[in-house]
This record gives structure tokens, sequence and C-alpha cells, in this order.
């Protein structure tokens, strides 16, 4: 019986483990969008795979200065950037783990002041999004967007596209698309979001066209088996309302990213962060779509994780806030150990305090 300790290979990577570190937004790349060497710190502390993650995906990184939606995250775009990821993916790396990269564009889940030259996000709508992004003044609520014209389309695929070259030479093991969570390309997918009337709105086809695009984009760079994608079907958040047939626009995702050969599929069940039966929805029927590694997100306790694996459910299952707070969740997950509590006061933005000082379960027991 395959466990969720056992290793295992997604496309052309190879793992130790089946236990994956979730992207977790933490601003703390500064001003520039760079990877400074306590984010190096951060990930090294959580890829030994014998007590952390047999794979960490990293927090989301822009592809553009304009797919920007919160202060102090990093960026994939700038010479000085990939020079940061760098000593992250080396430190990783040099603890035996495997790493990739998140692809964003936020989309109209951003702020003028985060904008080059405090320009309008863009966006598949005009439509402002009832929700809120972090800046200087902290938590305030997200800029009024302009629709990209269908000409300006390519560009956004191009950003993409050199995103994922970006991450080659950073020495990421691959990289996944952020294709969730009501950013950019969700603002596409979902007709609760869509108004537009040209080749990327309307009937499921157009809507799908841009995270197809993308993805083809991206695994001309790199290859299929060093791409995945994330997607969460029926999340409300970020003003992300219910699409009208999501069940048909996802299985319609899936069928034309399946001949793209992807690494793996990443999942976000229910509400991100939130209840799993937010919406009905039936993922597996996705899988049955899909021949790449299969990676299940949210809410997933240590029980749930074993099972997901032991009954070919999923081949990977993802933790997030576990990872937060302890750097040796692996270890914690073989062992059913206890976690050490979340620091909420220092989630976002700061420094070590919050971020790298969380003890291991040897630290404890010193």
């Amino acid at each position: 019986m395959t466990t969720l300790f056992d290793p295992v290979r997604i496309g052309d990577i190879e793992l130790a483990n089946r236990i994956v570190m979730a992207p977790l937004t933490r601003n703390r790349a500064g001003p520039r969008q760079t990877p400074t060497e306590l984010m190096a710190q951060y990930y090294a502390q959580r890829a030994d795979p014998a007590t952390g993650a047999g794979l960490i995906v990293t927090e989301a990184s822009q592809v553009s200065p304009e797919g920007q939606g919160y202060l102090d995250t990093p960026g994939i775009h700038s010479e000085e950037q990939v020079a940061g990821w760098r000593r992250v993916t080396d430190a990783v790396h040099a603890k035996g783990g495997r790493i990739v990269i998140q692809l964003w564009h936020v989309g109209r889940i951003s702020h003028l002041s985060l904008q080059p030259g405090g320009k309008a996000p863009v966006s598949s709508t005009a439509r402002i999004a009832m929700s809120k992004t972090f800046t200087r003044d902290g938590f305030v609520p997200c800029s009024a967007p302009r629709a990209l014209e269908t000409h300006e389309i390519p560009a956004i695929v191009e950003q993409y596209r050199r995103a994922a070259r970006h991450a080659a030479a950073a020495g990421f093991d691959g990289v996944e698309v952020h294709g969730a969570n009501g950013y950019l390309i969700e603002q596409f997918l979902r007709d609760s979001i869509n108004d537009r009337h040209d080749a990327y709105g309307g009937p499921v086809e157009n809507r799908v066209r841009l995270l197809v695009e993308v993805m083809q984009a991206v695994t001309a760079e790199i290859g299929g088996g060093r791409a995945g994608v994330r997607l969460s079907p029926v999340t409300p958040v970020n003003d992300a309302g219910q699409d009208s047939h999501a069940q048909a626009l996802f299985e319609h995702a899936i069928e034309r990213l399946a001949p793209l050969g992807l690494a793996f599929v990443h999942v976000i069940e229910g509400q991100t962060g939130g209840p799993r039966d937010v919406a009905p929805f039936d993922y597996a029927a996705l899988r049955r779509r899909f021949r790449g590694a299969w990676m299940v997100n949210n809410g997933y306790t240590r029980a749930m994780a074993l099972d997901a694996v032991a009954s070919g459910a999923a081949d990977l299952v993802a933790f997030g806030k576990g990872f937060i707070a302890n750097p040796d969740y692996g270890r914690r997950l073989r062992d059913d150990a206890p976690s050490n509590a979340l620091d909420m006061a220092h989630l976002y933005g700061g420094g070590a305090i919050g971020y790298t000082d969380y003890p291991t379960l040897d630290a404890g027991r010193d």
C-alpha cells in the first residue's frame, strides 16, 4: 500500500515523499520584491525530506510589475530577483530538497499604490473586486481595474513564458502556475467575473483560453514534466463568485491541459483556508481526466492525508499552516507529534519573528 511517506516521481521531478509545502505568502521580499537571505533560511529549514517537505511550492511570485497585488511579495521578472531566488534554490538543494516556484499575476486583486505609475490593475473585467489587498497602509480595498484589450493578452502570456525561463535560470526544479483563488487566470475562467465578448469571454472554451495559452507557453519553455497548475474550482475568496457551471468548466480545462504532459495538478478543495463543503463539486471527475500527479489541498489532517494517498484519491497532499509554524512538519506528520502554535501576529511582513524562529521537535527537547 502506498503511503504519504513514500517517494514518488512527478513528471521529471523525483520526490522523497508525498508531503508538499503549499505556497504561503509571507510579505518579506522587501521593496524591490527580491528574495532575501532570510527567505533562503526559511525555505531551507523546511527542505530536508527526512523532516520537512518532499516538495516545496514557493510563495506566489509575480511574473511582471503589473502582476503585483500585495506589499513586499517576490517577483521573478528581473535579473536581481533571479539571483535572489538562486540563493533560495541553492539552500534548498543543499538540504536535499526539491522546490518549484508559483507563478502569479493577481489581476484585479491589487491597489494603485502597488502598480507601476499608479495605473489601474488589469483584469478580464472592469468591475472592481469586493476584496482587500495588503499595502503600506495595511489591508485596504482593491482598486478598480481596467479590462485588458484583446491585443494585450499575448503580452501577458509572454510574461509567464519569460517567468518560466527565469525560474529555470534561478535553479528551480519546476514551476506551478497560479490559476486559483480569484487571481488573473481565474478572473478569465469564471463567468461570475469574466464579462468579455471577445475570444477570451463567453463560452467555456473561450474562458479557458488564457489558462491553456499560458500553460502551452510555460511547457514550451521548460517542458511539461517540470510544470504544474493550481486550480480552485469553487473557492469564493477574492470575490470569486461561483461559476454557473463549475463542473463543466473545470472538466473542460483539465481536458485541454491533459495533452501538455504536466507534472501535476494542484487542487484546492472547497474554500481556500475555509470550509471544504462550501459548494458541491466532484473532484474525482477531474482526476479521471488527468494522467499526471494529483495534488490535493485545504484542511487536510494527518488522518485525511494518509487515507487520500493510501486510497489512491491523491498522489500528494499539500499543507500550508502546518509548515508555517513547524519547519519539521513532515517529521511531525510521520511521528504523529504535536505542532507549534501559529504566531498570527507575524504572518505578513516583518523579520525573523514568526518566520524562522519556530522550534523543531529536537530543539523543543533541549
